[in-house]
């Protein structure tokens, strides 16, 4: 396994990959070799997510402290467009997003505690499983509109076909909750 920096202290991890004639074989999770990497994180819960069509956007979704979690994110099928928010006082980038396309080719996406999340299926029949070292509480949920103006994420999606769901066209904007929200 190997790192890669993708925006300040987001890390993608990219799995070893043996190919022969028979196909491939890769170690996709090993805790000893995460920490080595230094993520040190204890993760106590897989999720999935499957979307059937392209253009299904998940989010903008964070918890707050302290039930703040950082995720580990997987493609296994499909392909998306993921996006994560700096949402920590302390961090120089924040109030900034950066972004990129995950397939399962390209191992596992690190998002730390303080961070929004989010991202739109590419392909259809997409399947995202993510582990989190914190468990989910409702009261501590909290979320941004997809399309906030103070971010201006450009979402590579047709507007037109977008697949939501009703919770989440009515998250907050940033202006709204700004000064509640810290980690």
């Amino acid at each position: 396994m190997r790192k890669k920096v993708v925006f300040n202290d987001v890390i993608n991890i990219l799995p070893d990959v043996i190919e022969d004639k028979r196909g491939s074989f890769a170690e996709i999770y090993n805790k000893k070799k995460m920490a080595e990497l230094g993520i040190m994180d204890d993760f106590i819960q897989d999720n999935s997510s499957f979307s059937i069509y392209a253009n299904t956007l998940r989010g903008i979704h964070f918890q707050i402290n302290p039930y703040a979690q950082s995720k580990l994110v997987k493609v296994e099928k499909g392909k998306i467009f993921d996006v994560f928010i700096d949402l920590k006082r302390n961090s120089s980038n924040f109030e900034t997003y950066s972004s990129c396309i995950l397939t399962p080719k390209d191992g596992w996406l690190y998002i730390p505690k303080g961070y929004a999340h989010g991202f739109c299926t590419l392909e259809n029949d997409t399947k995202v499983i993510y582990k989190v070292d914190n468990y989910y509480n409702k009261e501590f949920e909290q979320g941004l509109r997809w399309n906030d103006p103070f971010f201006k994420i450009n979402w590579p999606i047709d507007e037109k076909k977008l697949i939501i769901s009703d919770k989440d066209l009515e998250l907050p904007f940033w202006s709204d909750i700004r000064e509640k929200i810290d980690f």
